[in-house]
């Protein structure tokens, strides 16, 4: 339990130092985005490439990927249900706001955690792939269908999959634990030297990003969405998790911790960016980011406490 604590008060002092850095504006107006384009095209997949070369491969695959995809697809459509006939909200809303309550920062904040408080990247590698490969674009072709301002192929969708940086160095990682081939010294030393930037830029970029917004706004009439998809995201999205976790796949200790943990993990960044594209549930997507993304720590560390 004190490594876990130690491993979520070091997170925490990069994030209060990257508050710090973006509200003195010590690097410049344009430090956060640098800093995430760092971490998303080169750090990252570095990463998830060093980390994921040395894995598991049926680890990575078995039980964490199915809790993964029955946690997130269960609540996503619970929420679907309750905001599309009892809030009465428009079908590209509600698979929008679906999507707040459902998709995890599995990269930002993920992957600091599943270092810090896991004690391997690994950890987040499921939730990561699943939500890439396959949810994300599920929700995209789902208000595809529902809007008329866009379109997309499958084509198209597949090669926005494997054009995705963190999907690539996953998926070469992967090739290479499966395959067992060793990579030459002088090609993986440069990686792991890069990937070493990417939980401090994530971070630092991670608390930037806090300083600024008010969310609640009772002039943009989606209170209670915004606080029922938190509630979903930080409780039930995690207690689903739990319990298929405990009593489907029988998983305990330190595996049962893990899955629990990253489905516990706040709303994705790129939600807000997918509900500008489409126009719709912006402030659901903003304002649910913004709480769960504050509240998300202090939370996994109560899942910790009850899980000890």
């Amino acid at each position: 339990m004190l490594g876990v604590l130690a491993g979520f008060f070091v997170v925490w002092c990069i994030i209060l130092v990257g508050m710090f850095v973006g509200r003195r504006g010590i690097l410049g107006e344009n430090a956060r985005s640098v800093l995430s384009a760092l971490t998303f095209f080169v750090a990252s997949p570095a990463l998830l490439f060093d980390t994921l070369s040395k894995a598991n491969v049926h680890d990575v695959f078995a039980a964490p990927l199915l809790v993964s995809a029955v946690g997130a697809i269960t609540t996503a459509a619970l929420f679907f249900g309750i905001v599309r006939f009892l809030l009465k909200r428009s079908v590209p809303e509600s698979l929008m706001s679906s999507m707040s309550a459902s998709l995890a920062n599995s990269a930002n904040l993920g992957i600091p955690i599943a270092v810090y408080v896991l004690g391997d990247a690994s950890y987040v590698a499921p939730l990561l792939i699943f939500q890439l490969a396959f949810f994300t674009p599920l929700f995209l072709m789902a208000l595809d269908a529902t809007t008329s301002k866009h379109r997309t192929t499958p084509l198209s969708f597949l090669l926005m999959i494997l054009r995705n940086p963190m999907i690539v160095g996953s998926g070469l990682g992967l090739t290479v634990a499966a395959t067992g081939w060793p990579v030459p010294p002088l090609v993986m030393e440069p990686i792991h030297l890069i990937g070493g930037a990417a939980i401090p830029a994530m971070l630092l970029a991670f608390g930037m990003s806090l300083n600024g917004s008010r969310p609640l706004q009772a002039s943009a009439g989606r209170r209670a969405d915004t606080l029922l998809a938190s509630g979903f995201k930080l409780i039930v999205h995690p207690l689903l998790a739990y319990l298929f976790a405990r009593f489907a796949l029988r998983l305990e200790d330190h595996a049962l911790f893990a899955v629990v943990v990253t489905s516990a993990l706040p709303t994705a960044q790129n939600v807000f960016v997918i509900a500008n594209r489409y126009q719709t549930g912006l402030t659901v997507a903003k304002d649910t980011i913004l709480i769960t993304t504050i509240v998300a720590v202090p939370a996994m560390i109560g899942v910790a406490l009850l899980l000890a």
